[in-house]
């Protein structure tokens, strides 16, 4: 009996030790945040702790500067076309990957995954003097290029974990009922494919908004969001800063937590075929 409890107790002690652990280490990577979002509504800008007499002033002169919301549409402009450059490449070498048997395909794959093992500064400089090889000038478009090239990782990684839980008899029974490899592809993989696509593209986009290391070395005359914040940082923090970045969080987190809904989603969803199965067994029987 006394073992008992004496084990019972190392338990919960480990237990509760974890636990403040656990919540040290969250407190370490969020309440850094949770100042910046605090400040953004303080009176006093950037100084005095606690903030006192909280306002949306600091929004308000957000909203009236031109130079950051032209960044942001930049940003946005980038986001979504590296998005699009990503999942056209992405999603053709994520079926390669699935589908198809070739030669290397082993080392292909280690390549594909090669851009997120890459830091930033390296796939920058790297596109920086091909860009420079081809006489192309620095613009929005080299950091297009730049961002979906790097992000084409992400978009494979996403689409081939989702074929991986794909159920293939679904395919076969669409080709055993007449559909060519077309047919099936376009109403059967895809659609079980949509929120691994859609999540994909999510990640993909938020990825490319916060993007920093690549964009410095392809930037031209227009600033991105994240390049226009570090050039004001350089000559001090100011409350406006704390202003965006609150609202880029926001967005983050918003974006994230979708991705994150729509990749559970895509594990326990229905099997699109499921008729087409039955139907089959039933011709077949």
């Amino acid at each position: 009996m006394e073992l008992l409890v004496s084990e019972s107790a190392r338990s919960f002690g480990g237990s509760r030790w974890l636990t403040l652990h656990a919540l040290a280490v969250f407190a370490f990577l969020y309440l850094p945040i949770v100042i910046l979002i605090l400040y953004s509504f303080n009176s006093q800008g950037v100084g005095g702790f606690p903030p006192r007499n909280l306002t949306l002033s600091w929004y308000q002169t957000l909203f009236q500067d031109g130079p950051i919301w032209e960044s942001v549409l930049n940003s946005l402009i980038v986001a979504v076309a590296a998005m699009l450059i990503a999942l056209a490449f992405g999603v053709p070498a994520a079926l390669a990957l699935d589908r198809a048997h070739f030669p290397g395909k082993a080392i292909f794959r280690r390549l594909v995954l090669l851009p997120l093992i890459l830091p930033g500064i390296i796939t920058g400089l790297s596109l920086l003097m091909l860009f420079r090889e081809a006489d192309v000038k620095l613009s929005l478009f080299t950091i297009i290029l730049g961002h979906g090239t790097a992000l084409i990782s992400v978009a494979t990684t996403e689409v081939f974990a989702g074929l991986q839980k794909l159920d293939r008899r679904q395919e076969e029974a669409s080709l055993d009922l007449g559909a060519n490899y077309w047919q099936t592809f376009w109403r059967i993989t895809v659609p079980n494919l949509k929120l691994s696509i859609i999540g994909a593209a999510l990640l993909i986009f938020t990825l490319s908004m916060d993007e920093i290391a690549v964009s410095f070395f392809l930037i031209g005359r227009d600033n991105t969001l994240p390049l226009e914040i570090w050039g004001r940082l350089r000559r001090g923090i100011t409350p406006e800063i704390n202003a965006i970045s609150t609202i880029i969080f926001v967005f983050s987190l918003i974006a994230i937590v979708l991705w994150y809904r729509l990749r559970v989603g895509s594990e326990g969803s229905p099997e699109i075929a499921g008729e087409l199965m039955e139907t089959t067994g039933t011709r077949n029987g």
